[in-house]
């Protein structure tokens, strides 16, 4: 019999690393150490030629298991997994980020009896991922060197840096800190700092920490302080991460403790700072446990590998089950034929735009059919405006962009806050102009996007979606309904069949009939969506008193379009000559509804 080889490969910001094992007791067979490969910073083509390379040095695997930083969405995972399958054909494999393969090689060496366990890890950059004995995961920090990464080399040593130029301005030394800066980057003196900063890399800089951590051991106080704020700043999202996943794992309750195990270059060249270590990590409990990552986290790929069974791909997306999508019983009508366009690349051009306007002329009646559930839409949208709630719109490619666009519209046409109507688009803002592939399928993506946005009892999410099962919709409304939100499906697709417990609280699922062009949605269903939406935002603000009327008294005059209008319409409500009016309005700011008090007040003592 064959032996079983399992292959794990954990591509990082630094470099690579590869371990062949054999058979359940991990017999090493190979290592391999390479370029670094993150996946965002590499095209397919190199991905795929970094994998060809590591295919060709390594054992032939019976499985594979490959941790990538990068690595974010369920389209992340897609991508990798498709190039692996071209590399090693017919090998199953599991993919995920490089924080789960560190979580994994901990767990190797590391106690069953544990509540909750974060990796908390400090190289070039930082982060802290745990997971408790429940199989919950909880993420912190991460957001690199811009915006995050503190206690990371790089933090450590941008921040020794900066304080090593407050420290030149104030008393023209360098401390201990800035010869040894000098000398590792070859300058006479600190001027040129200005220029290396500048085309300094991220590794360039966090090159430099083992000095801010060498000052620091020679009395530089100043550094030490750099050291220990910077570290500080990462141990409390260590904290905050075992915390969430503590509270509903047991910990201490049965002896279980919480176990922090640190992993990076920081960590483990730094070995004089455990005390400071153990005394800010004790913050999350009695019973915490703190040991160094001794196992390379490759380790982990090799775990993730042992996973994968002879015929089966796996690709964790948490949560993403959460609301399933509906069954289609039948084709739906949009992806049929219409039997009036059958010769349109032949008609004559005016028989075409006829044609064309005629079947938009019935889209009014197709979505009239579904009058009561809009209204009862509408009534739920206005009630929940008005208790501080918002409305989402979520949707992919036409769906999405029309979403966006409403939610555009609400703030100068009814003076609402920016965030009360919000449009959710599959890709994000890229995809407004521009297709991005795969965008729509990403069910973890929607997720995260309710997550983001802080979902709650008092919103309402409205999923967009022609065809009824946009897996990026049907993760934000598995979220949203989750977390307590009314839920509603906007579709073309009559022929839905929703799994018990998973129909949301309002479904307008109209059929436009076949497309003028077969499948093409940005058609007649986009004119639907469009109307339907129109009518949604519209009347909810209605009910909310933005209107008196048919005229807008509380839009927001932001251009000379909207002043004009706005002075027409103080006119018309109180009679005044337009003077009047306009004096009015640019004495409150040009606020319609306090200039229209105004002159509703100035009137009366009138009378």
């Amino acid at each position: 019999m064959k032996e079983r080889v399992n292959l794990g490969i954990e591509c990082g910001g630094t470099r690579t690393t590869a371990i062949a094992a054999a058979g359940t007791e991990r017999r090493l067979l190979k290592r391999l150490e390479c370029g670094p490969a993150n996946l965002r910073l590499v095209t397919d083509a190199q991905l795929e030629a970094h994998f060809v390379a590591i295919r060709d040095a390594m054992p032939v695997p019976s499985a594979l298991g490959i941790g990538m930083a990068g690595v974010r969405t369920e389209e992340d995972r897609q991508r990798i997994l498709g190039i692996a399958a071209r590399v090693w054909l017919g090998v199953p494999a599991v993919v995920d980020h490089d924080l789960v393969t560190a979580l994994e090689a901990a767990a190797m060496d590391g106690s069953d009896k544990v509540a909750v366990r974060v990796v908390v890890l400090s190289g070039t950059g930082s982060c802290c991922f745990g997971r408790n004995r429940a199989g919950t995961t909880a993420k912190m920090g991460g957001w690199g060197h811009l915006l995050g990464d503190c206690g990371s080399g790089y933090d450590i040593a941008h921040s020794a840096l900066r304080q090593l130029i407050h420290r030149l301005d104030r008393t023209g030394s360098g401390g201990r800190f800035g010869p040894l800066v000098l000398r590792q980057l070859l300058l006479n003196d600190f001027e040129p700092l200005v220029g290396w900063i500048q085309g300094a890399g991220k590794r360039d800089v966090a090159a430099l920490a083992p000095l801010v951590f060498q000052a620091a051991a020679e009395g530089d106080r100043e550094m030490r302080l750099v050291v220990e704020k910077s570290l500080g700043g990462l141990f409390d999202l260590a904290v905050g991460t075992a915390r969430k996943l503590a509270a509903r794992s047991g910990a201490g309750r049965d002896g279980a403790a919480i176990e922090f195990v640190l992993a990076g270059s920081v960590f483990a060249k730094q070995p004089r700072w455990r005390p400071f270590i153990s005394k800010c990590l004790k913050a999350a409990g009695s019973r915490v446990r703190i040991r160094v990552l001794e196992r390379e986290s490759a380790w982990g790929a090799v775990a993730l590998a042992e996973r994968a069974e002879a015929s089966t791909v796996e690709v964790r997306v948490p949560g993403a089950d959460a609301f399933f999508r509906p069954e289609a019983t039948a084709v739906s009508p949009t992806e049929l034929r219409n039997p009036r366009s059958k010769t349109l690349d032949r008609m004559p051009l005016k028989s075409a735009v006829e044609l064309m306007l005629a079947e938009e002329a019935g889209v009014a009646p197709a979505v009239s059919a579904h009058s009561r559930e809009l209204a009862a839409l509408v009534r739920r949208t206005s009630d929940a405006l008005r208790s501080g709630g918002r409305l989402f719109y979520v949707g992919a490619g036409t769906s999405g962009r029309l979403g966006v666009l409403d939610a555009s519209e609400c703030p100068p046409t009814f003076r609402s806050a920016p965030e009360q109507v919000q449009g959710v688009m599959a890709g994000g803002e890229k995809a407004l102009h521009s297709a991005v592939e795969g965008a729509e399928d990403d069910a973890g993506a929607g997720i995260a996007a309710m997550v983001a946005r802080e979902v709650g009892a008092k919103d309402v999410v409205v999923g967009i979606a022609a065809s009824g099962r946009t897996p990026f919709v049907w993760g934000a409304l598995g979220e949203a309904r989750k977390r307590g939100a009314a839920t509603a499906l906007v579709s073309f697709q009559p022929h839905l069949k929703f799994a018990r417990g998973s129909r949301p609280d309002h479904v307008l699922a109209v059929d436009v009939g076949p497309e003028v062009l077969t499948g093409s949605t940005r058609l007649k269903s986009g004119t639907a969506t469009k109307l339907i939406l129109n009518t949604l935002t519209t009347l909810a603000f209605v009910r909310l008193g933005k209107v008196a009327g048919n005229l807008m008294v509380d839009l927001n005059p932001s251009n000379v379009k909207l002043r004009d209008r706005a002075v027409r319409i103080a006119c018309e409500i109180s009679g005044e000559s337009p003077d009047e009016c306009k004096a009015s309005l640019q004495a409150v700011g040009w606020n319609l509804r306090k200039a229209l008090d105004c002159l509703g007040r100035r009137l009366g003592k009138k009378g």
